[in-house]
C-alpha cells in the first residue's frame, strides 16, 4: 500500500499523526530525535548494568595487584578515604591513575568503535581499520623521533595526526558525498600509509627514541599520572553527550542515506559530526595509553550481541571496552611471571580471533567482498 506524499491540509497517516505538505517539490527539513522510551530496553539496561559492575569489579581487583598486595577491602577503604596515610599513597598515587586510564580508555576505544560501525553500517569499521590510530601514532613518532612537537603534548599531537587522517579519508572518500563503503575502503588505504610512514620514522631514529615510540604504538599502560590522565577526563566530559546523541539520530542511517534524507536528516552533517568526536575520542584515548589494539573493533560487536540490538550500543560498548582494556591489563600483569606485559600485546591476542570471526560472517552474509 502505497501513501500520497503530496496529501493536503489536515491529511494523517495511518497512526493519526498530521503528514507534512510539500512545499514547492521538497519536504521540509526537521531534525528529530527518537524518543528515549523507544531505546530504553530492559535487556539493554540489564547487560549494562552487569557491565557496569564486572568493570567495577576489575577496577577494584586493579587497584589492588601490585608489588605489595592489598585485600579489596583495603582498596576500597583508601577510595574514600578512610584508610592509613600508606595505604592511601599507593592507592592514589600509584595504582588508582592506572586502573582509571584503563576504565576511561576503553570507553573511549569503546564509544568511537560504535559510532563508526553505526555511521558505516559496517562491523569492520574502527579506529583501527581506518587509519585513525595509524594517523595519531604517526604524529606522535614524528614528535619524538624528529623533534617536530614544537611543544606540543603527546595528546595535541594524537589529536592533530588522528584529524589529518580522518580529514584525508573523507576527502579521499568524496564523490558528490560519502558513503560508509567508499570510507572504509579509503581507511584501509590511509592506515597502511601511516603505518609505512611510521615504520620509516622508526627506521630512521636513534634507538633510545624507537624505544620510547614503540613502547608507546604498541599501548601501555605502565607508570601512568594523573597529569596524563586529565585530558582524556576532560575528553570525555565533553564528547561524550553528542556522542550518546549522536548515536540516537544514526538510528535513521541504518535505513540507508535515501530514506534517511526522507525522514529529514542530514547525512553528511552528521557523518561529519560522527567522525569529528570518533576521532576526538580516538586521539586523546591513544595519547593516554597508545593505540590499544582491536579494543574500538571488538568491543561494539561483542556489546551488540549481548545487548541483543541491531545497532552497537555507545554506553554498552563503552562499558565493554573498559572491562576488555581493565582485564587484558590484568592479565598482561599477572600471565608471566615478574614480567609486565603491555596491554596492547594481550588485547592483539583476544581481538584478533574476533578480527577473523567477523571477517567469516561477513563472507558468508555476502557482504565480505
Amino acid at each position: 500500500m502505497t501513501t500520497d506524499l503530496a496529501s493536503g491540509p489536515g491529511r494523517k497517516d495511518a497512526v493519526g499523526r498530521a503528514m507534512p505538505r510539500r512545499t514547492g517539490g521538497r519536504v521540509p527539513f526537521r531534525l528529530t530525535v527518537p524518543p528515549v522510551s523507544g531505546l530504553v530496553r530492559p535487556r539493554l539496561v540489564a547487560v549494562c548494568l552487569a557491565l557496569a559492575a564486572a568493570a567495577f569489579l576489575l577496577f577494584a581487583v586493579e587497584t589492588s595487584v601490585g608489588d605489595i598486595a592489598l585485600p579489596l577491602t583495603d582498596v576500597m577503604k583508601a577510595l574514600v578515604g578512610a584508610s592509613d596515610p600508606a595505604t592511601e599513597l599507593i592507592v592514589h598515587e600509584l595504582r588508582l591513575p592506572r586502573a582509571l586510564a584503563g576504565a576511561l580508555v576503553g570507553i573511549a576505544f569503546g564509544v568511537s568503535g560504535a559510532l563508526l560501525q553505526t555511521m558505516t553500517r559496517n562491523p569492520l569499521a574502527s579506529p583501527d581499520m581506518m587509519g585513525i590510530t595509524q594517523g595519531a601514532g604517526t604524529a606522535v613518532v614524528a614528535g619524538v623521533v624528529l623533534g617536530w612537537d614544537g611543544g606540543l603534548s603527546t595528546q595535541a599531537l594524537g589529536l592533530l595526526g588522528a584529524l589529518t587522517a580522518a580529514l584525508l579519508m573523507y576527502v579521499l572518500a568524496w564523490k558528490r558525498g560519502t558513503s560508509g563503503y567508499r570510507i572504509v575502503l579509503v581507511g584501509v588505504g590511509v592506515a597502511w600509509i601511516c603505518t609505512s610512514a611510521t615504520d620509516y620514522l622508526m627506521a630512521r631514529g636513534q634507538r633510545f627514541q624507537a624505544q620510547a615510540a614503540l613502547g608507546w604504538l604498541v599501548g601501555n599502560l605502565n607508570g601512568r599520572t594523573w597529569e596524563q590522565l586529565t585530558p582524556l577526563v576532560w575528553a570525555l566530559v565533553l564528547l561524550l553527550p553528542p556522542a550518546l546523541l549522536l548515536g540516537r539520530l544514526m538510528r535513521t542511517l541504518e535505513l540507508g542515506d535515501d530514506v534517511a534524507r526522507g525522514l529529514g536528516t542530514r547525512v553528511q552533517t552528521v557523518r561529519v559530526a560522527v567522525l569529528l568526536t570518533a576521532v576526538g575520542l580516538v586521539a586523546f584515548g591513544a595519547a593516554t595509553a597508545g593505540p590499544v589494539a582491536f579494543v574500538a573493533l571488538a568491543a561494539p560487536q561483542v556489546a551488540q550481541r549481548l545487548a541483543g540490538t541491531a545497532f552497537p550500543p555507545p554506553v554498552g560498548a563503552g562499558l565493554t571496552g573498559a572491562v576488555m582494556v581493565l582485564g587484558s591489563d590484568l592479565a598482561a600483569r599477572k600471565l608471566i611471571p615478574d614480567t609486565e606485559l603491555p596491554v596492547g600485546i594481550v588485547t592483539g591476542v583476544l581481538g584478533a580471533p574476533v578480527l577473523l570471526w567477523l571477517l567469516v560472517r561477513a563472507n558468508r552474509a555476502g557482504s565480505g567482498g
